[in-house]
C-alpha cells in the first residue's frame, strides 16, 4: 500500500483582458487551498492539496486584466488537454455585449473540453461566454440579474432564470452556472463539495468566511432597468410611470396621457420594453418599497400605502414574489447597511 497522496483535480480557470480580476484570483486562492488550509490554521496535522487551479488563456504572454490587473497565464489552450474541471469567471461586459465574433478558439476548446467530459462551471457573466459557445441551448441557466435582457435577445434558446444563485443545467450536472458577482464564493464551495468533500467545502466556508446566498438574487436585482428602444410613446409611458407610480389608478393615468388607445399601448410597451405595463408599475413600486425599508422606520402595512396599495396583503405577496423575501426579512437584511452609511 503506498502513502501516496492521490494527485490533485486540475481545475482550468479560463483568463481573458475582460476578466474580472476579483473573481479569477479569487477562485485561484480557494481552491488552491483545499485539504491544507483549514489544517494548517487549526494545527493538525499537514494535508495535501485536492485542487490544482490553473490560469489558461488563449497564450501564455502575460496581460492585464479588468481593471489592470496582472495575469500570468499557467497555460495556453493548445497546451490544455481534458481538464476534470473548466470554470469561466465574471467577465467585465456591458449589458449588451454578448462577445458576438471574439474568441473563436476559446468557444472552440469550451465545446472540446466539454466533449472530452470535463465539467463546465461559470460565475456570473462567464455564463455568457458559455451561452456563446452554443452549449447553453435548451438548458437552464443563470447569470448577473443585470444581463437577462442580454440573455432574452441574444441567447433565446438559453432557458434563462435570473433568480437562483446556481444552477445545474443538466441530467449529469456538468454543466453549472452561478448567479451575479460574488456568487463565485457559492460555485467555488459548490464546486469543492462535489470534487472533494462537503466536510472540506464547509472547512473551507469557515476559513475564508465565505457565505452561502441560499436567498438567491432576487434581493439584490433591480426591477426596473432601462431598455434602449426607439419606440417614442413606450418611452413617454415609462417616464410618465416614474413620476406618477403611486397613483391608485396608474395604468389609466398612462394611457389617457399617452393619448393612443389602452389595448395599443400596452403591445408596444411590451414589445418595447419585454415588460407588461401593469408589471413595470408593480416593479416601480417595489423599487420605492426597497429604498423605504432600507431608509425609513415605517411599518410595512403605511409603506404599501404610500406606494399606492391599499391593501396590504397583497402588497407582502407581491414583495415576496418579487424580491424573495418578505419586507421585514428586506428590512433586515439591508436596512444595516443603509445605516452604516448613514453613520459615515
Amino acid at each position: 500500500m503506498s502513502d501516496r497522496a492521490p494527485p490533485a483535480i486540475d481545475a482550468h480557470i479560463v483568463a481573458l483582458p475582460e476578466t474580472a480580476g476579483s473573481a479569477l484570483y479569487g477562485m485561484v486562492d480557494v481552491l488552491a487551498s483545499t485539504g491544507t488550509l483549514w489544517r494548517e490554521l487549526a494545527g493538525e496535522e499537514p494535508g495535501h492539496r485536492l485542487i490544482r487551479p490553473l490560469i489558461v488563456s488563449p497564450s501564455t504572454h502575460p496581460f492585464r486584466c479588468g481593471n489592470g490587473i496582472p495575469v500570468s497565464p499557467d497555460i495556453s489552450i493548445e497546451q490544455a488537454r481534458e481538464p476534470d474541471i473548466v470554470i469561466l469567471p465574471e467577465l467585465w461586459l456591458a449589458p449588451t455585449d454578448d462577445l458576438g465574433g471574439r474568441y473563436a478558439e476559446v468557444k472552440d476548446w469550451i465545446r472540446r473540453c466539454h466533449r472530452r467530459g470535463s465539467t463546465i462551471y461559470t460565475a456570473c457573466s462567464g455564463s455568457v461566454l458559455l451561452a456563446a459557445t452554443g452549449l447553453l441551448d435548451g438548458l437552464p441557466a443563470t447569470s448577473h440579474w443585470g444581463y437577462q435582457d442580454l440573455f432574452r435577445r441574444s441567447f433565446p434558446a438559453v432557458r434563462f432564470n435570473p433568480e437562483p444563485n446556481l444552477v445545474i443545467a443538466d441530467a449529469g450536472a456538468r454543466i453549472v452556472t452561478a448567479g451575479g458577482t460574488t456568487s463565485w464564493h457559492d460555485l467555488a464551495l459548490h464546486i469543492i463539495a462535489r470534487h472533494c468533500s462537503p466536510g472540506e467545502a464547509l472547512r473551507i466556508a469557515k476559513v475564508y468566511l465565505l457565505k452561502w446566498h441560499g436567498e438567491g438574487q432576487l434581493p439584490y436585482a433591480n426591477l426596473v432597468r432601462r431598455q434602449p428602444h426607439a419606440d417614442a410613446v413606450a418611452r413617454r409611458a415609462e417616464e410618465w410611470l416614474a413620476r406618477h407610480l403611486r397613483e391608485p389608478h396608474a395604468v389609466a393615468g398612462v394611457v389617457e396621457s399617452c393619448g393612443i388607445p389602452e389595448r395599443s399601448l400596452k403591445r408596444r410597451f411590451k414589445a418595447a420594453t419585454g415588460t407588461t405595463l401593469i408589471g413595470h408599475v408593480q416593479n416601480l413600486r417595489i423599487e420605492e418599497a426597497k429604498r423605504l425599508l432600507e431608509s425609513d422606520g415605517r411599518s410595512a402595512d403605511e409603506i404599501a400605502a404610500i406606494v399606492g396599495y391599499d391593501n396590504p396583503a397583497f402588497f407582502r405577496r407581491l414583495f415576496k414574489r418579487s424580491t424573495g423575501l418578505t419586507p421585514g426579512a428586506y428590512r433586515r437584511m439591508f436596512s444595516p447597511m443603509s445605516g452604516a452609511a448613514a453613520r459615515d
